[in-house]
């Protein structure tokens, strides 16, 4: 077997310990290696020509990326997790444990085990390439460090910083690794080594101090002190994940543990916790959706077909996604953009909404101004078809009019080249209507993006029955440049994301209209998982634009989709939500505090709030609504998978990453609890809770999706 690890001697007594693991692009670390390591670290040891130690990577691009995902799924039992972190506390300690200076060389990803790896070494050094990033990511996954993190990142950078990066499992650039003592040292990646290894030469193994607030150095230096830190991240856990997530919370009782007691003593908790969080179901959900994404960008979406290269991008509409698009095409992609737009207002707003995004980098630190100004070359305007005849592919943005899309499918058809591909970001008009204007129809492809486009992961990739499998590839190719998330859907009015929100929100508005409060709606959704509730996202969204969509799913799919009439006198009192200013909520007073709700809506829509239903009740109707829909599209082969609907519905609209998506609850629910609840509905409200064919038949036989 090949090794992972080399060691090599210098003749000034240091040895450099390189870790490159075979036939992988990235270092990641494997219960395998335990053997290996400590049988070099036995050597180390019993060498007295070794006068220090340097740890670096075999790697161009990473350190070493975290512990191997798949590894932590192959625990069976809490035994099995708790003995995997056990061994990792072995090795790190033995590592922590020589009496010569140890040093982490450290360049590109150095995250999770990675760092703990790193910590567990007497200095560190970093690159101040913009690869570089320390962190402790685990959180995302329901997991917590289990490599010693927790107790050995308090103690070097202190307990808030340390919870901060815990909790939230945020990277960590060069510059502010060093200021906060993270690092001992950062310099540029050619020197690298030569720094590290005289570190180890002069054998500083005290640490930086670190830059801590005077409130903090108060607070952490007492018990008292430190039991307020504490509480108060417990209490701003809690109103962020609403109770729904258990690894932050454990975070917070490995720290206070280790602090009062000790490092053995924490170290014991972390292992137990962490092994609990292996085996919770919260957990295993999160990893369902790191496996789904990993096996999703190896797919093009049209199985065996090259994607085409896109060297031109052009982006018809400069409105607010348009700007958006334009934005991560340019910035995300480095492919040039060329906005066009009927006026110049149109296009001077999509430049400054790049614009903007881009000074936030350069306001942080993150990037030069002269990094901004490139990046803001490769967008181009104009208001005439001009310099757009080399386009490879053409984003529409315009209104959701069937006419004038039809229009601009000529005029790309009259003014670009024969391979031009038309990808229009409809939110519910059928591609193939849109495509019946063409005479290249195999060029024509949804590329359907969310609100706020740079912000949203997902991007639905809709192919008609003539959109060729290299339109496909190439569009699916273009929207990973560009960060996202692609699942590829068939055509349909709503396609998928929409079409399964469309019925939880219609609910939403069936229980306002019966007298819920627009608050309790949106806490008892919030409660349950969503990032905001349905009266919030209406808000966001505009309420003309959902009334726009409402009459086109049920135009095309039926009656199950007509949007409460009373929404019209939300329309026809000027109520366009967020936009302008005037909606569900007071948008008066500018603050990012929690916005008041406008209780005048309430007489617009002709109703008394009465009393409030249990939030869990409130909660199930809408959600079951989605689930029921979800399952419909998969019937239908509106979406490939059961996992491109979770990966959809969790990306495209935050359903609850902890639950796995639509698909992985309902078979935690049981596909027979569901159609129970769905015909107890029925029997109540009518056939807008009829459970589908699938989900019946899937009760009589105890099938499951996963």
């Amino acid at each position: 077997m090949e090794k992972t690890f080399s060691l090599s001697r210098r003749d000034d007594g240091v040895a450099i310990l390189t870790m490159d693991v075979p036939g992988e692009t990235m270092n990641t670390l494997k219960s395998a290696f335990a053997d290996e390591i400590s049988g070099l670290l036995q050597e180390i040891k019993a060498d007295g020509s070794i006068r220090g130690l340097v740890l670096i990577s075999g790697k161009p691009d990473s350190f070493v990326a975290g512990a191997d995902i798949s590894m932590l799924d192959a625990c069976q039992t809490v035994a099995d997790a708790k003995a995997l972190s056990q061994q990792g506390h072995k090795v790190f300690a033995e590592l922590e444990g020589l009496n010569i200076p140890v040093v982490a060389a450290i360049h590109g990803a150095c995250l999770g085990g990675g760092l703990e790896l790193a910590l567990a070494c007497h200095l560190r050094v970093c690159s101040d390439d913009n690869k570089t990033m320390l962190g402790l990511p685990e959180v995302q996954l329901g997991l917590l460090p289990g490599g010693g993190g927790t107790q050995r990142l308090p103690r070097l950078v202190g307990i808030t910083t340390a919870l901060d990066m815990m909790l939230t499992g945020k990277q960590i650039r060069p510059k502010q690794a060093l200021k906060m003592g993270l690092v001992n040292d950062m310099v540029p990646e050619s020197i690298l080594l030569r720094t590290a290894v005289e570190m180890a030469l002069a054998g500083k193994r005290q640490s930086k101090v670190v830059n801590k607030s005077l409130v903090n150095k108060l607070l952490e230096g007492t018990a008292l002190g430190r039991n307020i830190i504490f509480d108060q991240a417990a209490k701003q856990v809690l109103k962020k994940t609403q109770g729904n997530y258990p690894a932050p919370l454990k975070i917070i009782d490995c720290v206070r543990q280790g602090m009062a007691r000790g490092m053995a003593q924490g170290l014991e908790v972390e292992a137990s916790h962490f092994a609990e969080l292996m085996m919770s179901k919260e957990s295993a959900a999160l990893r369902s959706i790191f496996f789904a994404t990993t096996e999703m960008k190896k797919e093009t979406g049209a199985p065996g077909v090259e994607p085409r290269k896109v060297k031109k991008a052009v982006v018809l509409g400069g409105g607010l996604m348009g700007g958006g698009i334009a934005s991560v095409t340019t910035t995300k992609a480095k492919i040039p953009a060329r906005v066009k737009d009927i006026n110049d207002k149109g296009l001077s707003n999509a430049l400054a909404y790049a614009y903007k995004l881009l000074d936030k980098g350069v306001k942080r630190r993150h990037m030069t101004p002269a990094a901004r100004d490139s990046l803001m070359a490769l967008m181009t305007t104009t208001t005439e078809y001009t310099g757009v005849k080399d386009a490879d592919i053409v984003v529409e943005a315009v209104f959701e009019d069937l006419a004038l899309k039809h229009q601009m499918v000529r005029d790309i058809e009259r003014e670009c080249g024969e391979q031009t591909i038309f990808a229009s970001n409809t939110s519910s008009l059928p591609i193939s209507q849109i495509a019946e204007a063409a005479s290249r129809p195999e060029n024509v492809i949804g590329l359907h993006y969310f609100s706020p486009v740079e912000k949203m992961p997902l991007v639905e990739v809709i192919a008609h029955a003539k959109t060729s499998p290299e339109t496909i590839a190439t569009t699916v190719a273009f929207a990973r440049k560009q960060g996202k998330t692609p699942i590829v859907v068939q055509d349909g009015a709503g396609f998928y994301v929409n079409r399964i929100l469309a019925l939880y929100m219609n609910e939403a508005a069936q229980l306002l209209l019966e007298g819920q409060s627009v608050e309790h709606l949106d806490k008892a959704l919030v409660k349950f998982g969503f990032p905001v509730g349905p009266m919030t996202l209406l808000d966001e969204v505009g309420i003309d634009v959902g009334a726009k969509i409402s009459p086109i799913l049920e135009k095309e799919l039926g009656e199950r989709f007509k949007a409460p009439a009373a929404f019209d006198k939300l329309l026809a009192d000027g109520r366009k939500g967020r936009k302008n200013g005037k909606g569900f909520y007071q948008y008066a007073n500018n603050s990012k505090k929690i916005k008041p709700v406008d209780e005048t809506v309430y007489g617009v829509l002709g109703i008394t709030p009465g009393a409030n239903k249990a939030a869990a009740a409130v909660a199930e109707r809408c959600v079951v609504q989605m689930l029921n829909e979800a399952v419909r599209c998969l019937e239908e082969g509106i979406i490939a998978s059961a996992r491109d609907g979770d990966i959809g519905a969790i990306f495209g609209i935050g359903f609850p990453p902890f639950l796995g998506g639509p698909f992985h609850y309902i078979d935690s629910l049981g596909a027979d609890k569901l159609v129970a609840i769905l015909e107890g509905y029925s029997k109540q409200f009518g056939d807008r809770f009829a459970p589908c064919e699938r989900l019946k038949a899937m009760a009589e036989s105890g099938e499951r999706f996963f």
